[in-house]
C-alpha cells in the first residue's frame, strides 16, 4: 500500500530550505499535497517548473556567470520567503500575508483561469518577495547591494533566461494539460497581458536598493516593505478578476 504524501501543514512547517535540492523537494511536495482546483496549486506548478528550467540553463552556463554562489544562495531565500506565506496561510487562513492576500483569498474561485492563479503568485514573490531575498543575501554574501555591479550583470542574465522560460510555461498553460480548462475562459490573456516577468525583476532590484539604503533607518525600511506588500497586493488583484 503506497504511503499517504504529507499534508500541506507538515510540508510548510519543516524549517527552512538550505538548498535548490530542498526547494524543489518541497515546492514537489506542496504540489502533490494540494487539489488541482487549489489556485495556490497553480502558482506551484509555475514556480516548479520556471525552477527546473532556469536552473537547468544556469547549471549549463555556470562558466557566463561573475557569481553564481549568490544566485544559489539568492534562489533558496527566495523560495523560503513563499513557503514562509504559505505557512503564515495554513496556520491563519484569514490573515494572509498583504502581498500574497489576493491569491490566498481567492483560491477556490471557479471564476479564475489557473493562469491568473499562476501570474498572481508570481507577482506577489516577485514584486515583493525578491526585493527582500536580494538583500537579506547580499548582506549575508558581504555584497554591497549599491555597487553590486558583477551580480547585476548575472540577475540580467537570469532575466534573459526568465523571459524564454515564461514564454515556455505560457505555452504549456495554455496548451498543455490545462489548455482545455483555459480554453473554457475565452481570451484570458486580455487579463495578464501586461504581465511581464523581466520588467517585475527590473523593477525588484531597484526595490532591492532601496531597501538596502534604508538599513540604517529600520523603522523606515520595515514601512517601505509595507507599503510594498500593499501596493503588490493591490496588482495580485487586477490579476485575479474573475473571467465572464
Amino acid at each position: 500500500m503506497e504511503t499517504p504524501p504529507p499534508a500541506l501543514a507538515q510540508i510548510v512547517s519543516g524549517g527552512q530550505a538550505q538548498t535548490i535540492d530542498d526547494v524543489l523537494a518541497r515546492l514537489r511536495a506542496i504540489d502533490a499535497a494540494l487539489p488541482a482546483a487549489d489556485g495556490v496549486a497553480w502558482f506551484t506548478k509555475l514556480y516548479l517548473r520556471v525552477t527546473e528550467e532556469v536552473e537547468a540553463r544556469v547549471a549549463a552556463a555556470a562558466a557566463a556567470f561573475h557569481d553564481p554562489a549568490f544566485l544559489v544562495r539568492l534562489d533558496v531565500a527566495f523560495a523560503n520567503l513563499y513557503f514562509d506565506a504559505l505557512a503564515a496561510a495554513t496556520r491563519t487562513p484569514s490573515d494572509p500575508p498583504g502581498a500574497w492576500a489576493p491569491l490566498f483569498e481567492a483560491r477556490t474561485n471557479p471564476h479564475i483561469a489557473p493562469i491568473q492563479f499562476a501570474l498572481a503568485g508570481m507577482n506577489a514573490h516577485i514584486n515583493r518577495d525578491l526585493p527582500v531575498a536580494l538583500v537579506s543575501t547580499a548582506a549575508a554574501q558581504q555584497v554591497d547591494l549599491a555597487a553590486a555591479t558583477s551580480e547585476l550583470a548575472d540577475f540580467r542574465r537570469v532575466n534573459a533566461l526568465l523571459k524564454t522560460t515564461e514564454r515556455q510555461v505560457k505555452a504549456w498553460f495554455a496548451t498543455g494539460f490545462v489548455g482545455v480548462v483555459d480554453a473554457a475562459f475565452g481570451d484570458v490573456d486580455d487579463h495578464i497581458a501586461m504581465w511581464d516577468v523581466e520588467r517585475a525583476r527590473d523593477a525588484a532590484w531597484v526595490q532591492a536598493q532601496t531597501l538596502w539604503a534604508l538599513r540604517a533607518l529600520p523603522e523606515l525600511q520595515q514601512e517601505f516593505v509595507a507599503t510594498l506588500d500593499h501596493v503588490v497586493g493591490f496588482a495580485g488583484r487586477g490579476l485575479l478578476v474573475p473571467v465572464t
